[in-house]
């Protein structure tokens, strides 16, 4: 059972998020403010981080940074979801430092596929965002799931 940290504005997300980690044998915590995430994850101390991108506060890229940059937390594989698959996204967030990148609306087994890839490849994360081991950038493009429109700014 790994513990899994998820950071998540969206109700319905997050219940999607949790209901099928734990249906995966998962521990999943949920945090949904943002300006929580860092604190919150240094107590929970997950194997796994899952963060979207379009948060308010603290976006997802200035999260993954600043996870990147805790010494506890540096080497914690993370996933980013979001609703916006731009040109660009794949790279910005690779470059913050993010191991998996998936598109809203979420494939349902890509997640967990994505999930358990995570877990089992054992690796730890380079801190510096250099090797990246799993993109999985599908699903649709724009807002989704309760994400509001617009420009990531």
């Amino acid at each position: 059972m790994a513990k899994i940290l998820i950071v998540e504005d969206n109700a319905l997300n997050i219940k999607l998020f949790c209901d099928l980690l734990a249906a995966h044998g998962h521990q999943p915590e949920a945090v949904t403010d943002s300006r929580n995430a860092l604190e919150k994850a240094r107590s929970f101390e997950p194997d796994l981080v899952i963060t979207d991108i379009q948060l308010p506060h603290v976006s997802g890229l200035d999260l993954i940074r600043l996870i990147r940059k805790d010494k506890k937390l540096a080497r914690v594989p993370i996933m980013a979801v979001t609703a916006y698959s731009a040109r660009g996204d794949e790279e910005r967030i690779r470059g913050a430092g993010a191991q998996a990148y998936v598109s809203k609306p979420i494939s349902v087994v890509r997640f967990a596929q994505t999930v358990d890839e995570l877990l089992e490849s054992g690796e730890q994360a380079d801190p510096t965002g250099e090797d990246q081991a799993e993109w999985a950038n599908e699903g649709a493009e724009g807002p989704s799931l309760g994400e509001p429109g617009g420009e990531e700014s």
